[in-house]
């Protein structure tokens, strides 16, 4: 009876390591200093270099990857970012009446095909750094922030903190304040010009909680003798081999992309016609390096996933 027992704390004890492991490896408990490379480094490109196949690269990437950590949920976020695309796209056309190519006339401005492709590839673009923003506000914690910035400026780190930490706050007290007027019966049913005098108000008192928690805020920490030493992190964040490892891949994949958008052929002009650069084996290169820097996090979470699945169907 003891041998099957000390069996199953062993292998009790084996999934827990394999568990530890896979934690390890997944994209989100990398190294903060880690993550943020390869956010700077796929954003950087996604924004310096216009080429189509990067902005779909960018794009897909972005939107995989978010929805490998969400799931079905935020559906909003994706209703936003799809009527953000449209407007923006429409837009620019409207706006640009530069190209060759003329697709028909409104209002005696022409709208030309190189004006509409640019509107389409541009918003692609920035709904792609978008989506890699929303997934960065989700991975990197304030802690994780602070670990990063805190070397560099502790101060400018720990007023980036606060200000992140405000933002939820400023929202929630703002909802606290609306309700309670809306209770007081301080708001007319059905009245514009009240409506937007009650929102001033409530900005008004706000905006005053604000600056008076900053002020206690900033009372509580001198008084508990914050800058008269070295500040500790109270999360630890180690540097293991994984780390050292998706950190020299994101660094040889962005020079190697970056060393071909330098040289011209990773590039594109929609001015006055739509004009190519020929690829070559440098632009070869560069695009499938981006693809695999961009897909990284996607293929880290899926690879982890399907090993956790595995070694659980053998028990």
């Amino acid at each position: 009876m003891t041998f099957f027992v000390k069996v199953l704390q062993i292998q009790s004890i084996v999934h827990c390591l394999i568990y530890i492991d896979l934690l390890i490896l997944s994209f989100s408990s990398l190294n903060p200093a880690v993550i943020t490379v390869w956010f700077l480094s796929v954003s950087a490109i996604a924004m310096f270099c216009n080429h189509p196949v990067i902005t779909i690269l960018t794009l897909t990437g972005a939107v995989l990857f978010y929805l490998i950590r969400n799931k079905n949920g935020h559906l909003r976020s994706h209703l936003f970012f799809l009527v953000l695309f449209l407007i923006l796209s429409i837009a620019n056309p409207i706006v640009s009446h530069n190209g060759a190519t003329v697709l028909f006339v409104m209002n005696n401005n022409p709208v030309t095909l190189e004006s509409l492709l640019y509107g389409i590839n541009s918003s692609a673009m920035i709904v792609g750094v978008l989506y890699l923003l929303r997934s960065f506000t989700q991975i990197m914690t304030s802690e994780k922030l602070l670990y990063v910035t805190g070397r560099l400026s502790p101060k400018l780190s720990m007023i980036l903190s606060m200000a992140i930490r405000f933002v939820p706050l400023f929202s929630k007290q703002g909802q606290k304040v609306n309700d309670t007027q809306k209770v007081l019966g301080l708001y007319k049913d059905d009245n514009f010009i009240d409506d937007i005098k009650g929102h001033i108000r409530v900005f008004s008192i706000v905006s005053t909680w604000g600056l008076e928690n900053g002020i206690i805020t900033a009372d509580s920490m001198e008084a508990r003798g914050y800058g008269t030493g070295r500040r500790t992190q109270m999360t630890r964040f180690g540097f293991t081999f994984s780390d050292g490892a998706v950190l020299a891949a994101s660094l040889v994949l962005t020079a190697l992309c970056a060393a071909a958008v330098a040289a011209g052929k990773i590039s594109f002009n929609f001015y006055p016609r739509l004009i190519s650069s020929e690829f070559g084996f440098m632009g070869i290169v560069g695009s499938a390096a981006y693809a695999l820097l961009v897909f990284m996090p996607l293929l880290i979470e899926t690879e982890v996933k399907l090993r956790w699945n595995y070694l659980m169907s053998k028990d």
